[in-house]
């Protein structure tokens, strides 16, 4: 019996390892997902590859065919993030297989392919493949609270882990620069780098959420954000937060008199006003299509007159009623949901808009370079720089289901619209370092980053061009980063 049993195996084994190989590889893939390593010519499970030149160097033009038995729509194919271009799509249904050529320019080291499917719902991964010789394993980054708005692809991060954030609209999803695969692509390139993600989702531009009362634009709003939350190109992303500044009239130019007000925008985010069960609304619907999603608050911005809210703050002055309106009805909602036993239903923390005002700390016969660490107010009481970091925390703190959220400073400089003075032209050396000082001891806030890195339109804000005194904060960022825990 053993003698046949050794005899039977040394005939068949090839099949039995091959069969077990697959029936390993079948357990371990996700929905229909397959992961292949390196190998120009893969025969194995479905999808499968064929690369030309076999073995691609860089700069080389590569050619990537993807067959598969299921004809596809909505399909992707990217490298390192970066959507290849696809070149034609044969359908052979005689021999039941699909064929799709892409092209792309092999990378400088290893090129990681993926094959989507299903983008118009949100790209899900079908299959993936390896091309070049593996990176290293890099080293451990630290993490730090700095970050920047649109970081440079080219910024030594000095072995941190720092933050990133980015920017789509809903109602572009396949602009070139602003859409859903622009958007992937950045992330792809800012997680490659070691960096946390947060990403502002605005209705379109000029417009940061739907207009008050259209309820077609808030769905066409939801349609999108549960999208991106089913998006497996987007499953590294640390956090999204809705808008930014819809207290302020620039923020609503698409729909002037629908503003966005606080109680608008505490029904877009978590369905106040609305039946606790209705699931209309952002933080439901992206929570049922990625429970692991984080959903923060949008920054409102401080002192603007623009609109008022409903429930007044202590200090009585807009911005400050604003925010505290909307943070009550949010919570409202939050608890609300909680009482029938919904999960989670309230933020998952709060983005916040908290510039400094150097030209105040002159004013009041202080170096312009302290300006944070000075709690400066103005007539009506509210504080008029840097510090309205405080004011946003009591507010936020003062409710049951917000209270003591993390918070994350997603734009911050010297530049105050009032005052109308970019970062070019008026920052103090020194600024930086005494902003970080303060964030730095606050346990409550998670990042801190600069408005912006680089963008070619904002010259006067980016650290990277260092134009004018911008050259004093840029070195200061750096000297953060090497230093900073």
């Amino acid at each position: 019996m053993r003698r046949e049993w050794r005899v039977w195996l040394r005939r068949y084994r090839g099949w039995a390892l091959a069969g077990f190989l697959g029936l390993l590889i079948w357990l371990a893939a996700p929905s229909g997902e397959v992961s292949l390593r390196i190998g120009p010519d893969v025969e194995g499970p479905w999808p499968r590859f064929r690369v030309d030149p076999p073995a691609p160097q860089p700069g080389d033009v590569v050619t990537l065919e993807v067959r598969d038995r299921v004809p596809w729509a909505y399909i992707r194919l990217t490298v390192n993030g970066v959507p290849a271009v696809l070149e034609r799509i044969e359908d052979q249904p005689e021999a039941g297989t699909w064929r799709w050529v892409w092209r792309f320019q092999m990378p400088e080291g290893p090129a990681r392919v993926a094959f989507y499917r299903d983008c118009h719902l949100g790209c899900q991964l079908r299959g993936r493949l390896a091309l070049g010789e593996p990176e290293p394993t890099p080293a451990p980054r630290l993490p730090t609270k700095l970050g920047l708005v649109f970081p440079h692809p080219g910024r030594d991060w000095k072995g941190r882990s720092g933050w990133a954030v980015e920017l789509t609209y809903t109602q572009r999803t396949e602009d070139p620069d602003w859409g859903i695969d622009a958007l992937a692509a950045r992330v792809a390139r800012d997680e490659a780098r070691g960096l946390r993600v947060l990403v502002r989702v605005d209705y379109d531009r000029g417009q940061t959420l739907p207009p008050a009362g259209d309820r077609d634009a808030l769905m066409r709003y939801l349609h999108v954000l549960e999208r991106m939350a089913r998006d497996d190109r987007l499953q590294g992303v640390y956090a999204y937060f809705l808008g930014s500044g819809p207290n302020e009239a620039a923020s609503n130019r698409l729909a002037p008199d629908q503003p966005i007000t606080p109680a608008w925008y505490a029904r877009v985010f978590n369905g106040y006003g609305e039946s606790p069960g209705r699931t209309d609304n952002a933080v439901a619907v992206i929570r049922v299509a990625n429970p692991r999603a984080r959903v923060l608050v949008g920054p409102v911005r401080p002192w603007v007159r623009d609109q008022d809210g409903e429930r007044r703050h202590r200090i009585d002055v807009p911005w400050l009623n604003y925010f505290n309106a909307l943070v009550a009805f949010i919570d409202e909602a939050a608890r609300a949901k909680a009482a029938i036993g919904m999960w989670n239903p309230g933020p998952d923390g709060f983005a916040l808009h908290v510039p400094g005002r150097p030209e105040a700390a002159r004013t009041a016969g202080y170096a312009e370079a302290e300006e944070p660490r000075l709690d400066l107010r103005g007539p009506e009481g509210a504080r008029i720089g840097f510090q309205v970091l405080y004011d946003w925390l009591e507010i936020l703190n003062a409710y049951p289901s917000t209270r003591g959220r993390p918070v994350y400073i997603t734009s911050s400089n010297t530049y105050t619209p009032d005052e109308g003075v970019p970062p070019a032209h008026n920052y103090p050396r020194g600024w930086l370092t005494a902003a970080w000082s303060v964030v730095a001891g606050e346990p409550q806030v998670e990042a801190f980053c600069w408005f912006l890195d680089w963008d070619p339109q904002w010259e006067d804000f980016s650290l990277w061009q260092g134009k004018g005194r911008l050259r004093d904060a840029a070195e200061e960022f750096e000297a953060l980063l090497r230093g900073a825990p």
